[in-house]
């Protein structure tokens, strides 16, 4: 009997063991073997390299499309630098040029040697020094002025057409002599001479009759009309002002071409980088989480690069008002390209947080448990005002009807538009009869709060 219950006892262990050997071999033969999990380790880094270069790629596309959008289109940009003379910095820079130019040409101090008594002469020096200070103020007056912003907008059309035909190879009009362009300000001299014949009549000896451009039309002849008047020749290069004299001018050329042909074959690539990044990867979430990750790095990297170039332009630029100017000009130019750079950080950040959030990490896990128990305890607090706010606001409806017109009279002293102070309206009234409706829901006789 002994011996029977050793068999038994020997039998039983036998079958643990052997059930415990097929739960291991199943365990085993389930592992994935290294030749898989070799292959998903090429899968993942190919994918994450795949995802750095889509990032890159997208924000050199952002960027691309903007200058293509912006810079050669002449609508696009005419609406770009179309407030640029309301900046005091643009104005001051543009006013500076434009009555050293004139001034220049008038030879204003020599003019006055020549009429001012021998005994006087000394003071033709300081004297000129504030009939130019006063003239340049003049300029910026008539530059900062609604009637000039008709003349500035049609020129830098007119420019832009021009600069266009430059860099496309098909220019008959634009000066591009020894990969040089000019801007011409003779329409902006042309509306302050008028301003200061005006104002200082004698600085010239006769009253000066000049054509008023504030409609926008600039007449062809406009030169020998100016020269007429002043009753001076004008140097060939007088208030032209070069915006591009850095002997590359057949380089910008074929950098445009190649830019309207290559854009969208890049615009292309950068989809199927992004796609292929997709299918190549064994975690898409984690694909999802370094894209998130890589635009937020290769907006960082490209705007340094922005900042690197521009900060070498404005090094090229004299200190002072002019590089102001230049600095000015180029803030509102790229004003557009800054708000999409900050659009894509925003969009990577959202991207890698999402695929972070929804991931298998404890702190994930943590903060959606913790999220569905907020939200858990939100809905219950919700049911309970519910029932509870209809009787509520019945005993407090007074007040709740006078604290709506108080803070509408106050929102209707910090906002002046009439959009906003007829949304005001509208939400004021929508608001009165919201709780009006709501205090009428609870029955009659039903006990409410007391006030």
């Amino acid at each position: 009997m002994i011996s029977s219950s050793l068999e038994q006892g020997e039998e039983a262990e036998l079958a643990r063991l052997r059930a415990e050997v097929a739960t291991l071999r199943a365990e085993l033969d389930q592992r994935p073997s290294r030749k898989r999990t070799g292959s998903q380790a090429v899968r993942r880094t190919t994918a994450a390299v795949l995802a750095a270069m889509a990032a890159f790629a997208l924000v050199i596309s952002v960027v691309g499309l903007w200058g293509a959008r912006t810079t050669l289109n002449t609508d696009r940009w005419v609406a770009t630098v179309a407030p640029l003379p309301q900046d005091p910095k643009v104005a001051a820079a543009v006013a500076e040029y434009a009555s050293t130019q004139l001034f220049e040409v008038l030879d204003v101090e020599q003019r006055l040697r020549t009429v001012l008594p021998q005994q006087a002469a000394f003071v033709a020096g300081p004297l000129t020094g504030q009939i130019r200070e006063q003239v340049r103020k003049i300029v910026g007056d008539v530059l900062r002025s609604d009637r000039f912003q008709t003349v500035w907008i049609e020129l830098n059309r007119q420019v832009h057409q021009r600069v266009l035909a430059v860099v496309e190879g098909d220019s008959d009009v634009l000066r591009a002599r020894s990969d040089r362009i000019d801007i011409d300000l003779l329409p902006l001299i042309n509306q302050a001479l008028r301003e200061v014949g005006d104002e200082l009549p004698t600085l010239f000896g006769r009253q000066l009759t000049l054509p008023d451009l504030s409609s926008g039309e600039i007449p062809a002849n406009l030169r020998e009309r100016v020269q007429d008047q002043l009753g001076v020749t004008l140097p060939a290069d007088f208030a032209h002002f070069t915006v591009y004299d850095a002997g590359r001018l057949w380089a910008a050329q074929q950098a445009v071409a190649t830019a309207k042909r290559d854009l969208a074959l890049f615009l292309g690539a950068t989809i199927l980088l992004i796609i292929a990044a997709y299918v190549v990867s064994p975690a898409r979430r984690r694909t999802t989480l370094q894209l998130g990750l890589w635009l937020v790095v290769a907006a960082v990297v490209i705007t340094a690069v922005l900042r690197a170039v521009r900060r070498e332009i404005l090094a090229t630029v004299p200190a002072g008002t002019y590089r102001d100017g230049v600095d000015a000009t180029m803030t509102s130019v790229f004003s557009v390209l800054r708000e999409r750079g900050t659009q894509l950080l925003v969009i990577g950040a959202l991207l890698a947080l999402i695929a972070y959030l929804i991931g298998p990490g404890r702190v994930p896990v943590w903060l959606r448990a913790q999220a569905v128990r907020g939200g858990r305890a939100t809905g219950r607090g919700a049911r309970v005002v519910a029932a509870h706010a209809p009787g509520w606001i019945a005993t407090h409806l007074d007040p709740l009807r006078i604290a709506g017109v108080v803070v509408a009279a106050l929102l209707v002293l910090v906002l002046s538009s009439w959009t906003s102070l007829l949304v005001v309206a509208i939400l004021l009234v929508a608001y009165e009869v919201a709780v009006t409706l709501i205090a009428r829901r609870v029955p009659d006789g039903e006990p409410v709060v007391a006030r």
